[in-house]
């Protein structure tokens, strides 16, 4: 019986002690992801002549207001981030809808190009978007959209890689015998996916949802080829702006407030959507 105990006290002794050094190591790594942006919230309270005589710190300082002033002096934040929002928003929900729609289509009719179509999808997955910049903006020049947000929330409908995540999902989570059933009871197609398909597949629409948004909220590329109006620019491009003036090398504290504010909004998506997220992960583990 003593050996019977001192067996299991070794085991726990030896969970516990592995529990433990896995939870220090995920502190640690924690505290590693949140440096950065305690570093940035912290230096957007200090002064240029500050950040560059004692470098990175922790501790803030007390020219937040006097930062934002000069923030404001030298961009329209307030229209960059307005910009940016509705973008970002537009880019999200189409995308997150239409990707759906052609997921479940894939998922749900077996017509004879289906494997491959979505084998092109794949194909596509590879090839880099910025490869694309120089015709998608003679295209763009051509129909007149150059210097307007249509080209920066229209194209993002065919996402191929939401397209293809929704339809690994799909064939984990939606059972085509709900569908059956549904279309035999008289439901529409459309009935159907709004009914049954989305709400099924709202974990992983959730999940690419997050990706989607902080891509199309940090694309400085696609937003600098396209738009010139300065009324126009993204949060990016303004930032962008203020690093190219003089506050650079004068201040360096209103361009950490600056990246605060882009940093902020991504933040908030994330806490909000991230059980959404959990329960994507969770549903491809059950499903291996």
């Amino acid at each position: 019986m003593n050996t019977k105990y001192s067996n299991q006290f070794k085991e726990n002794l030896k969970r516990k002690t592995v529990y433990t050094l896995l939870y220090i190591l995920l502190g640690i790594l924690v505290i590693i992801c949140l440096i950065p942006f305690v570093m940035v919230l912290m230096n957007a309270t200090r002064s240029g002549v500050s950040i560059q005589k004692n470098g990175l710190s922790l501790i803030p300082g007390g020219y937040f207001m006097d930062n934002w002033e000069t923030l404001k002096q030298f961009t329209d934040i307030k229209r960059g981030f307005i910009n940016s929002m509705f973008i970002s928003i537009s880019v999200t929900i189409l995308s997150g809808y239409f990707s759906a729609l052609t997921a479940y289509g894939f998922y749900t009719y077996n017509f004879k190009a289906n494997k491959l179509l979505f084998g092109f999808i794949v194909l596509f997955m590879m090839v880099p978007s910025q490869l694309a910049f120089l015709g998608f903006y003679e295209w763009m020049s051509i129909l007149g959209f150059v210097d307007t947000f249509i080209p920066l929330i229209i194209p993002a409908i065919a996402s191929v890689g939401t397209v293809f995540f929704l339809r690994q999902y799909a064939s984990g989570t939606v059972s085509k015998e709900i569908i059956d059933s549904a279309r035999i009871d008289g439901a529409s197609e459309l009935y159907t996916f709004h009914k049954i398909g989305i709400p099924l597949m709202m974990p992983g629409i959730s999940t690419m949802s997050i990706f989607t948004f902080i891509g199309s909220w940090n694309n400085y590329l696609g937003a600098r080829i396209i738009l010139n109006s300065p009324e126009k620019f993204t949060l990016p491009l303004q930032l962008a702006n203020l690093k190219g003036s003089k506050v650079w090398f004068e201040n360096q504290g209103p361009l950490y407030l600056g990246l605060f504010v882009s940093i902020f909004p991504i933040v908030i998506i994330f806490i909000i959507f991230s059980k959404f997220l959990v329960e994507s992960i969770a549903a491809g583990a059950v499903k291996g």
